[in-house]
């Protein structure tokens, strides 16, 4: 396993670990909630029972219209109003009536205004109530005697009581006055507490006051309308008929938002319904027909401005509190609750989430990989946080985010610090002998470097300056360690310029190669490019020297291509980046025998055969160098430009060079003679042939014999 992995599934576990902790303290519900309330605000939409459901809005249309036009109403209306409201619900065979108003008062009309609504109420038989259940307001701690109570069937009610009081439980109620109270089918809790940032996201479907099961306003219009329907408390559930609600740790159910009211529920205002009601007993038409509220649930509430009971939700601030418990019975009737996965699921996806953004954090190596990261990591529990909205389900996405986050941070971190001092150690071990641009490469991809010996095919490249002994004895040690700087540092340039590795320096020799410690295909073409490129530089820069230090320089390379061990050699104190292998001690073999040539650049067959077409080469010899027993085929390359100035001569030469491997030694001087006084190796050649004509070998194979390294 590589140490990046197992740094990114440290990382990862560190940051899940983390994260996991701030969101079971719940220090990151302040960024999961609006994350929650997006989700809701895109996913909304109608579901299978809101169109069951009605709305009475008590609007200023309607109060202005009452205190003008009927009797002079002002606020708070009376009873009768109500009645007529509750009547023409009834005449249009609603199946239950809500009031979300707490007549917590006598009416200011006398008792016989409540009498007269509590008997509306009872002969319509499926009406609710509003209760107020609180810790901290409410005008009784007990069940008011005057009051009986609509005990539901419930099943598990007790044992859910005492195992979860805290969560069930109130201690203080408002409730109606007893001639509204006593007549209605069922009262229902209008508190509905927020979460911390007063939006409301969850709901407690009853809770129980002095031992008695009291349902929410949502929950009690369908009890109303159901009145045989079987309840049952369960520890993660509250299961009403075949509906079956997942409760949370509070015991609470997450709302399925649908939207705003005005797009969810068909709504009119208490002004409508009154004059219809009026207009109907009177033998006319109404302004609505009665039965729009055919087979609803009806919820009437105060929504003028200052009678307005504001709440928060995913969709606006400014609500009427309507709109929750109307939600509550629409999800009832459709029966999709939101609910929330298993804590072992949040757990197991926040790690596997964390473990794979740190294990790609850490294998990223530049900063776009890195932005590219985060960019898609957290972009993950977004995208995985609506799909599974769809399925109702609220995935938390806040601690996915956090995980993530602190994953990648934490991996850009350990990046920073590993990959830097590596990065460090690369350019400080291999700034002496590559070119920036190489150790850029090998700083951005570090994994390709083995600072170990290894095994490759290298392009060796080995020069020396003709007559540098002659040339030192003529310079004092000042001037003549300012002319190798300056040889060195412009044939160095050219070489590191082409991808090349200088191995070392010796006295005037260089000692390069190519394709280590990266791989760099054509790198034959590479190596002799740069000797080619040398060679040129040189002509240049030979008259300046000449200038400058009275010296003529001219410098032999070789080169040969082979494999060879390439790596880190030396002392654990000190240490070289080079090579060991025959490969190099021919090409070392190939820069002296320049010698016998009178040629400045010599290359082995391995290394011709690699070159592509931007190279023309003159076959020189085929030699047998000391310490090696097969013959070698050595070329000159050049450029095609400067062999196409030269084709005469070149082919003269390769004329004679057939004539001597054939052992046609005289026709061989001939030709040789012909162009030696332009051409150093046809020189060389024409000594050569002369000597075997005075001294004929007793075997001949065309090979020319080298005795000296």
């Amino acid at each position: 396993m590589s140490k990046k992995l197992i740094h990114g599934i440290l990382i990862g576990a560190a940051a899940a670990a983390a994260a996991l902790l701030l969101w079971s303290a719940g220090w990151l519900n302040w960024l999961e909630w609006p994350l929650w309330d997006w989700r809701v605000k895109a996913m909304a939409k109608p579901g299978p029972g809101s169109d069951q459901i009605r709305l009475i809005y008590l609007d200023q249309t309607s109060l202005d219209w009452g205190k003008e036009e009927i009797r002079h109403w002002s606020w708070p209306w009376p009873r009768l109003v109500y009645t007529t409201i509750l009547d023409f619900c009834k005449r249009g065979g609603a199946k239950a009536v809500v009031f979300d108003v707490l007549f917590t008062e006598s009416s200011r009309d006398g008792i016989e205004d409540d009498l007269a609504l509590g008997a509306s109420l009872a002969q319509f038989g499926k009406s609710v109530g509003s209760v107020m259940l609180s810790n901290q307001q409410g005008t009784t701690k007990t069940w008011p005697a005057d009051i009986p109570p609509r005990d539901l069937k419930v099943d598990g009610l007790h044992d859910r009581v005492f195992e979860g009081a805290g969560r069930y439980a109130m201690k203080r109620a408002a409730f109606p006055v007893p001639e509204i109270a006593t007549n209605c089918a069922v009262l229902g809790n209008v508190y509905a507490a927020p979460d911390r940032d007063k939006i409301i996201r969850r709901v407690s479907l009853f809770h129980v006051f002095d031992g008695h099961f009291v349902p929410s306003l949502g929950l009690a219009a369908y009890c109303a309308a159901n009145p045989d329907v079987s309840i049952r408390i369960a520890k993660n559930e509250l299961a009403i008929g075949s509906a079956h609600i997942p409760l949370d740790r509070a015991g609470k159910a997450v709302l399925h938002y649908r939207g705003l009211a005005a797009n969810v529920f068909k709504i009119v205002s208490a002004q409508a319904v009154i004059q219809s009601e009026m207009r109907l007993r009177d033998g006319e038409k109404g302004v609505l027909d009665p039965s729009f509220f055919k087979d609803s649930y009806v919820f009437f509430a105060l929504t003028a401005p200052g009678l307005l009971d504001l709440r928060a939700t995913p969709f606006s601030p400014v609500s009427p509190g309507v709109e929750i418990h109307a939600t509550m019975l629409d999800n009832l009737l459709s029966n999709d609750f939101m609910r929330d996965p298993a804590r072992r699921t949040v757990v197991l996806l926040t790690a596997l989430l964390a473990l794979l953004a740190a294990v790609v954090g850490r294998m990223c190596r530049k900063a776009w990989d890195s932005l590219l990261g985060f960019a898609v990591f957290l972009a993950v529990p977004i995208a995985l946080g609506f799909v599974l909205y769809r399925y109702g389900l609220w995935m938390p996405v806040a601690v996915q985010e956090v995980a993530v986050a602190l994953a990648l941070v934490g991996a850009m971190i350990v990046n920073y610090a590993v990959e830097g001092r590596q990065k460090r150690f690369i350019k400080s071990a291999f700034k002496q002998y590559l070119s920036p641009v190489v150790i850029e490469r090998l700083t951005a991809h570090p994994d390709q470097l083995k600072l170990g010996g290894e095994l490759r095919e290298l392009t060796i490249f080995f020069s020396d300056i003709r007559g540098f002994t002659t040339i030192s004895e003529g310079l004092d040690p000042e001037r003549l360690t300012s002319l190798l700087n300056d040889y060195l540092t412009a044939m160095s340039d050219i070489i590191m310029a082409e991808g090349g590795t200088i191995d070392k320096y010796e006295g005037d020799a260089i000692i390069a190669f190519w394709n280590a410690p990266l791989d760099l295909p054509g790198h034959a073409n590479n190596g002799v490019r740069s000797a080619l490129h040398c060679q040129k530089k040189l002509a240049e820069i030979r008259p300046v020297l000449q200038e400058r230090y009275g010296k003529d320089v001219f410098v032999r390379i070789g080169i040969n291509t082979g494999k060879v061990v390439v790596g880190n050699m030396g002392s654990h104190q000190r240490f070289n980046y080079t090579f060991l292998g025959d490969a190099g001690n021919l090409a070392a073999r190939l820069e002296g025998l320049n010698k016998q040539f009178g040629s400045n650049l010599m290359i082995s067959e391995y290394t011709a055969k690699l070159l592509g077409p931007d190279f023309a080469l003159r076959e020189l010899s085929r030699v047998r160098v000391v310490g090696r027993k097969e013959p070698v085929t050595v070329f000159e390359p050049m450029f095609k430009a400067d062999a196409e100035s030269r084709r005469d001569e070149l082919g003269a030469f390769a004329d004679a060079l057939k004539l001597y491997y054939a052992g046609n030694l005289a026709e061989a001087l001939k030709k040789f003679r012909a162009i030696s006084g332009q051409d150093a190796p046809a020189e060389a050649y024409a000594r050569r042939c002369a000597d075997l004509l005075d001294n004929p070998p007793s075997k001949w194979d065309g090979v020319w014999e080298m005795k000296e390294k």
